[in-house]
Order: C-alpha cells, then sequence, then structure tokens
C-alpha cells in the first residue's frame, strides 16, 4: 500500500506524508491511527510542532487567554485572528492548520459564517476552519462547506457559549444531555464537517459518539476512546501559570524554565556577568 493510499503511512508521525488533508483525517479513523493536535499562534511554536509531526495545529480563539490575556474567548475578534493564522501556517510545511472563528463571525447566519471562512482562507493560507455548535451551528456548516471549504466542528462544552452554558460545566451527563450531544454531534457530520471536537465530555459518551460517527472525533478531555486528541499547548508545555484543567498532561515546565532563565539573566546583568569578553565584538 502506497503512502497516498494509507492514510500516515506508517504513523501519525511519518515524515514520508509530505501534507496532512483532511481526507488523511477519515483514513485515521478507519485504520484507527490516532490524531494528534495542538493550539499554535506563532510562527516559531508552528514550526518546532510541525517538525514533530503533529497532524493539526488549531490558532485557537484560546488566544484570547494566551495571548492578549482576556478573561474569556469571547471578545477576540477576526481582526485579531488572521494575522495569528498566517504566521502559524508560515510555519509549517506538514501539519494541516485549522483557524477558529471567533464569537460574532457566524452566529447571525450562513452568509456571514461564509464571509468569515472566505476571509481566513484567502488571508492566511489555512486549511480549514473551526466553528462551535451543533444543531445550531448546522446551516452555517452546511454552506462553508458546500463553498469548498473544509470544516472542524466543535460540540459538548463551547468556551465561545460559557456564559450560557453556565461556566466551565461538563456536557454530555444524564440521559438528556447525552441525547443533546449526540443529536449535536450527528448534526455537524451531516452538514458535512471532516471531524468534530467534544469538549469536556464523560468518556463513555464520548465514546458513543465516536462509534455513531463516520467523521473523527478529537478529545478536548473527552477521554481516551475519541479518534484524536488536542490540548492548547501552553497548558501542554506548562508555559501556563496556575490552575490547568484536569485533563491535561503536562510534558514539560516551560514556565519554570523561562522563569529560572529570566531569573539569572537580571542577575547576570546587575553583577555584571553578562556580557563578559566572548559576547563583545573586537575592534
Amino acid at each position: 500500500m502506497t503512502d497516498e493510499a494509507r492514510p500516515y503511512g506508517g504513523g501519525t508521525s511519518d515524515p514520508a506524508l509530505k501534507r496532512v488533508r483532511t481526507r488523511h483525517f477519515q483514513r485515521a479513523k478507519e485504520d484507527g491511527i490516532k490524531i494528534t493536535g495542538l493550539t499554535s499562534y506563532d510562527f516559531l511554536s508552528a514550526s518546532i510542532f510541525d517538525e514533530a509531526g503533529i497532524d493539526f495545529l488549531l490558532v485557537g480563539d484560546s488566544a484570547g487567554n494566551t495571548v492578549f490575556g482576556y478573561d474569556t474567548t469571547i471578545p477576540v475578534t477576526l481582526e485579531e485572528l488572521i494575522p495569528l493564522t498566517a504566521a502559524v501556517v508560515r510555519g509549517v510545511k506538514r501539519a494541516l492548520v485549522v483557524a477558529d472563528m471567533p464569537f460574532g463571525s457566524y452566529e447571525n447566519g450562513p452568509d456571514e459564517a461564509l464571509r468569515t471562512a472566505i476571509r481566513f482562507m484567502k488571508e492566511t493560507g489555512c486549511h480549514a476552519v473551526k466553528c462551535e455548535g451543533g444543531v445550531r451551528s448546522a446551516k452555517q456548516i452546511k454552506r462553508i462547506v458546500r463553498a469548498g471549504i473544509p470544516v472542524m466542528g466543535h460540540v459538548g462544552y463551547t468556551p465561545q457559549s460559557e456564559h450560557g452554558l453556565g461556566g466551565h460545566i461538563i456536557q454530555g451527563r444524564g440521559d438528556e444531555g447525552a441525547d443533546q450531544l449526540l443529536a449535536d454531534a450527528h448534526a455537524v457530520e451531516d452538514a458535512g464537517a471532516f471531524a468534530v471536537v467534544l469538549e469536556m465530555v464523560p468518556s463513555e459518551i464520548a465514546g458513543r459518539v465516536t462509534q455513531e460517527l463516520t467523521i473523527p472525533t478529537l478529545s478536548v478531555g473527552a477521554g481516551p476512546k475519541c479518534d484524536g486528541q488536542l490540548l492548547v499547548w501552553s497548558d501542554w508545555a506548562g508555559f501556563t501559570r496556575g490552575r490547568i484543567p484536569r485533563f491535561v498532561k503536562q510534558y514539560a515546565q516551560i514556565g519554570d524554565t523561562l522563569m529560572q532563565a529570566a531569573s539569572e539573566f537580571r542577575a547576570d546583568v546587575e553583577s555584571g556577568a553578562y556580557p563578559s569578553a566572548e559576547h563583545e565584538y573586537g575592534e
């Protein structure tokens, strides 16, 4: 079987695959190969994650918290995300780049949603867009997909609806919650999305959704039964200071490393240890 016939050659980090496409997500689900995703908001992190073999990078509206310092994702604008997305695109050779459609850029209906998606595609070079909501966003997803733009869905806990949901509350619990989650996931699939994020959902119901859908499911705190995993990189790398979600495994402590380095730099400058002769230019 050739690399083009298989989803990722020998695995999700196989360098033989020159570019991850949306069709590879479907093949990964069919072959039982887990999909990996991280958020990214800049050229340098994107290039590192791309080289590491991460399958897709989401330029998330989580930039509201991690880049701009907002309390929620709600204030984030299209104008703020477009330059971040363009920078991430310039940093990748292999990964699929997904742009997050911010709050207020698609809720007014399919026409507005399509305009937003077109701006992302034309001004950033991204490969797909993501929008939150299941049944309520199905018409928007369908319109964008019909225009030839791939869409990643997002159901369960949807951060842009934080106030309507009553805070960071796990979704899909109980019979009613499970039924709503299933309805939302099926609506996203029926509308033509190539994959769907399940956020803060009990593992068992996430597994049921994964079995029922033909498109891949991507877990953000939805357990191991999904077809892939997505994390906010600053949480995952220990860059975030303070509390992180329970579902995050930290693979590094970048925040502590930067704190130590900054403290040592300040001390060296104050003592005169830096710059030394090796850091000077001669005549």
